[in-house]
């Protein structure tokens, strides 16, 4: 159970800090400046993660094995990082911006799933979208 546990432990709590540090992020510096420097920063501490975990004579190997996927991720978050800073200086709020956007996050991966994985889309969670699309409108009046 621990192993379940663990990692949605660790998406919680950096996400936690990922919205306190996107809000804080001061409105006059230039959005794609401040990125530069969190992927630099992003950059050296798994480059020290994936030097500690590989072998030296298995780095070109396992760098090998990378795929069109991690640069698709690259862009994504450039994307997720931009969205949310761009919304937060709009005068999104902490705890609206995130929950919006994850509850519409969260229906449509109901649909890319069955489309891209085959993946069933069962009633209740047919039911669970017409509750979340409640939601927003509740949250927004």
């Amino acid at each position: 159970m621990w192993d379940m546990l663990l990692p949605i432990m660790i998406v919680v709590a950096s996400n936690c800090f990922y919205h306190i540090f996107s809000k804080s992020t001061p409105h006059g510096i230039n959005a794609f400046g401040t990125l530069m420097i969190t992927y630099l920063t992003a950059t050296i501490i798994t480059g020290i993660f994936f030097i500690f975990i590989v072998k030296p004579e298995n780095v070109l190997m396992e760098l090998g094995k990378i795929n069109w996927a991690s640069i698709g991720l690259g862009i994504a978050i450039i994307g997720l990082e931009a969205g949310y800073l761009f919304a937060y200086r709009v005068g999104w709020q902490v705890n609206t911006a995130p929950l919006i956007a994850n509850t519409c996050l969260a229906i449509a991966l109901i649909f890319i799933g069955a489309l891209l994985y085959k993946e069933s889309i069962t009633i209740k969670q047919l039911a669970g979208i017409v509750i979340c699309l409640i939601g927003i409108i509740l949250i927004n009046i």
